[in-house]
């Protein structure tokens, strides 16, 4: 730790300086932060022109977040899907962030290919467009002809990314360390699984195999859809580092024009990709969770097409019942049972007044179910449940949030293409037929068995567990551990008390000592300087000595 502290100083102090730029001399000042500021730093921000505070809170964190760089930048782009973390108005500012960067020299992308490949790119690929089709923060894509004819795209990852990546997390890692009693302070509570987390999302998207993983699982799921095509990754041709797909023709969703140049109908193929969706969801439990236009395309023959298999989300089968039971409980006007599904679906729920939370969804249920077709909007009912979830602090699993941002795109997409788009509409037979799977023989059977095999276990170890504790205890072994929460800074206080007073009683003691020495007799070795022994000199160094020492933590606690 100490270690990667020393290595991302002058980062850190860097992250200090603009946190106090736009106004958040509270994060450097109440945290670990400021010892890494200087003086005269401090002075400057003093006298400094605010005028950032023109602008709200929420967009001086976006500011800070855009200026420090792409890797803060897609942490925050994770964070907007997380509703029970962060309030609305900062995942607004949060969605207005953008991560494109100019693309990289191709003579660097090229010979990253051949290092990869272990070959020339000549005998991979006849032809190499030196265009890249598209760049972001991780790499960019070129389009290509492979030996054999067929036509791909090849992305590329950025040179030294990962190294960057890895300094950075590196980096959030050590000011999540320095600035989380503060961060706890207001309302982010585990601000260090957030990182652990976020490092495993930005580590599984820096190894291309991954993803080329996620499309074949999903090229499996869909073998029989004649409406829907994923495109082929060539696995053969792919690394962490390169990834090479077939290349596909099409037109974006979201153009209405080509559509209907083609002679498809706009609203059918919208209808065909929220079935396509729903079913991911409903029925796999494995979904694309970046379904924005440019990621689906049509082809001419009507058939949909999804690209960027980067952020796919998963939901395991409880999951998927409990988040289909909201939204049956709210088709059916029931707010406890949409209550009660909230809490299944949540890894922890300590609501401490479930009447209020019936009465809070009961409220969301009232509001919509006047609305006509017309005025419904996933977006509004999507904002509300995240305004839900975060008030009663429910920590629900990603998956969650990224199925309603995605639900939230699609209506975007289907109200372009279709006049009378109703996303409740798509998702009411889905949940009857989830009810359905949910309460069938099968289902049934299985959790019973599960439960079986579960109470099976408990009573096998009881015994055991029991005997070790009975045996503990009649030792005087057993041991109870007990954590305070909340004292550290009082803690901190009463040892810092303690330590002082040990050094002022030495300092008193030494000093006593001074005083007495000199009433003493000594032989005629001792050596007199200025007719007092150098032993009374020594023990007053020693009390001027420990004095000093006083003198500066006195000094150190009154600037800070």
């Amino acid at each position: 730790m100490f270690k990667n502290t020393i290595s991302n100083l002058n980062r850190i102090r860097q992250v200090a300086e603009v946190l106090a730029r736009y106004g958040f001399e509270d994060v450097v000042t109440n945290t670990a932060l400021r010892r890494l500021i200087t003086q005269k730093r401090r002075v400057s921000w003093q006298h400094a022109e605010k005028t950032v505070f023109e602008t709200t809170r929420w967009e001086r964190i976006r500011m800070v977040i855009e200026e420090l760089g792409p890797t803060f930048i897609k942490l925050a782009q994770a964070l907007s899907n997380r509703a029970d973390l962060l309030p609305q108005p900062l995942i607004d500012e949060f969605e207005k962030l953008q991560s494109d960067v100019p693309p990289f020299d191709v003579v660097l992308a090229k010979q990253i290919i051949e290092r990869e490949l272990g070959r020339p790119i000549s005998e991979v690929f006849t032809e190499f467009d030196d265009v890249p089709l598209g760049s972001a923060s991780i790499g960019q894509v070129h389009k290509a002809r492979l030996l054999t004819g067929e036509l791909v795209v090849v992305k590329v990852q950025r040179p030294d990314v990962q190294e960057k990546v890895r300094t950075d997390l590196s980096l959030l890692h050590e000011l999540v360390r320095l600035t989380a009693g503060f961060l706890r302070n207001h309302g982010l509570g585990n601000p260090e699984d957030i990182v652990d987390a976020f490092e495993r999302s930005m580590m599984k998207e820096l190894d291309y195999t991954s993803e080329a993983r996620s499309m074949d699982q999903f090229r499996k799921l869909y073998e029989n859809y004649e409406t829907f095509y994923i495109p082929k990754p060539y696995r053969e041709l792919s690394t962490a580092k390169i990834l090479v797909i077939e290349f596909v023709s099409g037109c974006k969703i979201s153009d209405k024009e080509k559509l209907l140049e083609w002679g498809l109908s706009p609203a059918t193929v919208a209808e065909t990709g929220m079935d396509i969706y729903l079913t991911q969801i409903f029925e796999f439990g494995i979904f694309h969770a970046d379904p924005h236009p440019g990621n689906v395309l049509v082809r001419p023959d009507g058939t949909l097409v999804l690209i960027d298999f980067g952020m796919v989300g998963k939901l395991t089968k409880q999951q998927k019942y409990a988040f289909a039971g909201v939204f049956i409980g709210m088709a059916r006007q029931d707010a406890r049972s949409m209550a009660l599904n909230f809490r299944r679906l949540a890894v922890t729920a300590d609501i401490p007044d479930m009447r209020r939370f019936e009465a809070d969804l009961n409220d969301l249920i009232e509001d919509f179910t006047t609305l006509d077709v017309k005025e419904m909007s996933m977006g509004d009912l999507a904002d509300r449940l995240q305004v839900i979830i975060y008030n009663y602090k429910l920590q629900v699993p990603g998956a969650v949030f990224l199925i309603l941002r995605a639900l939230v795109i699609l209506e975007g997409i289907g109200k372009v293409l279709h006049p009378h788009f109703n996303t409740f509409e798509f998702v009411r037979p889905y949940g009857a037929r989830i009810i359905a799977e949910q309460y069938s023989t099968e289902n049934i059977l299985s959790e019973a068995q599960y439960t079986g095999s579960q109470l099976l276990a408990l009573l096998t170890t009881l015994p055991t567990d029991v005997r070790q504790i009975m045996r503990k205890i009649s030792r005087g072994d057993l041991r109870l551990k007990i954590e305070h929460g909340g004292y550290q800074g009082l803690l901190r206080k009463a040892d810092q008390l303690v330590s002082r007073s040990i050094i002022a009683a030495l300092a008193v003691a030494f000093l006593l000592f001074s005083g007495l020495s000199l009433l003493g007799r000594y032989s005629p070795e001792m050596r007199y300087v200025q007719g007092i022994p150098v032993l009374t000199w020594w023990s007053l160094g020693i009390t001027g000595f420990l004095l000093l020492i006083l003198l500066i933590l006195g000094t150190q606690r009154e600037r800070k």
